[in-house]
C-alpha cells in the first residue's frame, strides 16, 4: 500500500501539472495513445500468432524481446491515459456546463479506450500460461520491475474499476452523448458490455456523482515505474519555466557548429508518452547563413562538390538558396527576434527554430559527427530539402512523406553512394522500425572509446528538479543517461558536474 500511495501522490500532482491544458489538446493526446495501443497489440497479434494460439508454446528468445518491448511500449501508453483522466477539469455537476461536458467526453473515452484494449489485452495472455511469467519478469534494461503484470490484472480485474465505469456510463445519459459519442467510444463502450464488466449495476446520477467525487477515484497506474518513496515533499510544477538557462543557451551558441547534433529533454509533457527512454528528442543544429558561411568558407571539398552540384560559384550558401528556395527564405525570419539556427521535427512539422525556443529544456546534449565538412554540408542541404513536412505520429522511417524528430537527423546522416554518413540503430516499436534518440545516446555510450566512434560530445547540460537548475556535467553521466527511467525528476539526485 505504501507503494500504491506514492504512486497516487504522483498521479495526483500531474492532476495539477496540466488542469490548465486545452481540452481539445487533451483528445488529441488520447487519441494518439488509444491508436499506439492498438498498433501494438495488433502488431503482437500478427507477429506472435503462436503465442496465442491457446497452447503453452515456449517463446524463442527474440519473441521474449519482442513482448518485452511491446509490453513497455503498453504500459508507456496505458499511463498516457490514465494522465489525460486526471488532467481532465473537473465535470460533476448536476447541470453541467457546455465546458463541463467537454471535459467528461475527454475523460470518459480516454477511460474506455484504456480498459476495453486492457480487457483485449488480457484475454490474449490468458491463452498462453507462459506469458504470465515472461510479463512478469524484471527487465532491467528496460526499467521493467517484477510483477508489472500481475498488477496490471489487478488494476482491470476488480468491481472497482467495474462500478467506475458504470457511474460513468450513467452520467453518458446525463450528458446526452448519444449523439455526440464518437465511432472510437462507442466501440469501446459495446466491447467492455460484451466482455460482461459493469453489467447490472444501476446508479442514479446522484450516486454517480459521488463515486466521481470520492478520492479513491484516482488512478494509480503505471505500476512499472515504481516511484520510489517519492511522496510529493517537493511538488514543482514549472510552468513556463525551464532548467536551462538564458546563459547557458548563449553558451551553446558559442559552441555549437553546423551539423551538430541536439539530444534534447523537457519535463511534464504528455508528448513523453509514447517515446521510450530517457531522450526522447533530437534537432540539427544548421546555424545562420554568416555561421554556415564562415564554418565552410576555404574547404576545398565543400567548393567542388557545390560546382558538381550545379552552383558554378562554388558557394554552398547558394547552392542551399536555389534548392530550396521556399524554405531558405522561412529560415531567414526571426522567432520572436531570435535568429533559427535549428532544424526539428516537431508537433507542428519539420521547422526552422531557434536556440531560444528548441533548448527551451531541462536537459540537453550536443553530439559533433566525426565526419568532414563536406558530410556535414550534404547532411544539411538533405535537412533542408524536409523542411515543411508534416510530423509522423507514426513512426514510419520506410516514408518520407512524414517526418519524425529523430528521422529528420537519421535520413539526413543516412550512408549512401559517395556519403560516409552515421549509421544509427533501427529498433522494432510496435512494428515499425525506428531510431529513438534514447538510441542515439546509447549507441554513443557503447562506441565511446573504440574505432566505432562516430560523435564526439561537445556539451551535456544536466537537469535537476531538486536544485532548480542545469549544470554542465561529465561525458561519464551522459554515457550513463539513456538507462534513467522515463519519469527521473521524481528521484533524481543533483548531477554531477564538470
Amino acid at each position: 500500500m505504501k507503494k500504491l500511495a506514492a504512486i497516487i501522490i504522483s498521479l495526483a500532482f500531474m492532476v495539477s501539472l496540466f488542469a490548465e491544458e486545452d481540452i481539445g489538446k487533451l483528445n488529441t493526446e488520447a487519441a494518439r495513445y488509444r491508436a499506439g495501443v492498438e498498433r501494438v497489440q495488433t502488431y503482437l497479434k500478427t507477429q506472435c500468432s503462436e503465442l496465442f494460439a491457446g497452447k503453452d508454446v515456449m517463446p524463442r528468445r527474440e519473441q521474449k524481446e519482442m513482448l518485452w518491448n511491446s509490453w513497455k511500449s503498453l504500459l508507456d501508453y496505458y499511463f498516457g491515459l490514465d494522465t489525460i483522466q486526471n488532467s481532465c477539469p473537473d465535470f460533476t455537476s448536476i447541470t453541467p456546463t457546455a465546458e463541463q461536458k467537454a471535459s467528461f467526453i475527454c475523460y470518459y473515452s480516454s477511460f474506455l479506450a484504456e480498459y476495453r484494449l486492457a480487457l483485449d489485452f488480457i484475454g490474449l495472455v490468458e491463452k498462453n500460461p507462459m506469458l504470465h511469467k515472461i510479463l512478469n519478469d524484471k527487465v532491467p534494461e528496460l526499467d521493467i520491475p517484477e510483477g508489472t503484470y500481475s498488477e496490471f490484472k489487478l488494476r482491470f480485474l476488480n468491481p472497482g474499476i467495474a462500478s467506475k465505469f458504470a457511474a460513468l456510463d450513467s452520467l453518458r445519459m446525463l450528458y446526452k452523448l448519444d449523439k455526440d459519442a464518437s465511432a472510437d467510444m462507442e466501440t469501446d463502450r459495446k466491447g467492455i458490455l460484451d466482455a460482461g464488466r459493469g453489467k447490472g449495476l444501476e446508479l442514479t446520477f446522484a450516486n454517480a456523482l459521488k463515486i466521481i467525487r470520492d478520492e479513491s477515484f484516482t488512478a494509480i497506474f503505471p505500476a512499472q515505474y515504481k516511484i520510489s518513496e517519492w511522496m510529493g515533499d517537493t511538488k514543482v510544477y514549472r510552468k513556463g519555466k525551464t532548467l536551462i538557462s538564458g546563459e547557458q543557451m548563449k553558451e551553446l551558441v558559442s559552441v555549437l557548429q553546423p551539423g551538430d547534433i541536439l539530444l534534447e529533454r523537457r519535463e511534464w509533457y504528455l508528448s513523453n508518452v509514447g517515446l521510450p527512454g530517457f531522450w526522447p528528442h533530437a534537432a540539427l543544429y544548421i546555424g545562420t547563413p554568416e555561421e554556415r558561411a564562415k564554418y565552410f568558407a576555404g574547404d576545398k571539398a565543400v567548393s567542388e562538390w557545390t560546382v558538381k552540384q550545379g552552383e558554378a560559384s562554388g558557394d554552398f550558401e547558394k547552392l542551399i538558396m536555389e534548392k530550396n528556395p521556399d524554405a531558405y527564405k522561412i529560415s531567414l525570419t526571426p522567432e520572436s527576434n531570435h535568429p533559427r539556427r535549428i532544424l526539428e521535427a516537431m508537433s507542428e512539422g519539420v521547422l526552422f527554430t531557434s536556440i531560444e525556443h528548441s533548448t527551451s529544456c531541462d536537459f540537453v546534449a550536443v553530439l559533433r559527427p566525426r565526419l568532414p565538412k563536406i558530410e556535414k554540408a550534404r547532411a544539411i542541404l538533405d535537412a533542408f530539402h524536409f523542411s515543411g513536412r508534416p510530423y509522423d505520429f507514426d513512426f514510419d522511417f520506410l516514408s518520407d512523406a512524414t517526418i519524425v524528430c529523430t528521422e529528420l537527423v537519421y535520413k539526413s546522416y543516412e550512408p549512401r553512394e559517395g556519403f560516409k554518413g552515421l549509421k544509427f540503430p533501427l529498433v522494432d516499436i510496435g512494428g515499425r522500425k525506428v531510431t529513438p534518440a534514447n538510441e542515439m545516446a546509447k549507441q554513443y555510450a557503447e562506441q565511446a572509446g573504440t574505432d566505432q566512434q562516430q560523435t564526439d560530445l561537445v556539451v551535456f547540460y544536466d537537469g535537476s528538479e531538486k536544485d532548480k537548475k542545469a549544470v554542465k556535467s561529465t561525458e561519464d553521466e551522459f554515457k550513463k543517461s539513456w538507462t534513467r527511467p522515463k519519469w527521473h525528476m521524481l528521484t533524481a539526485k543533483t548531477p554531477a558536474s564538470l
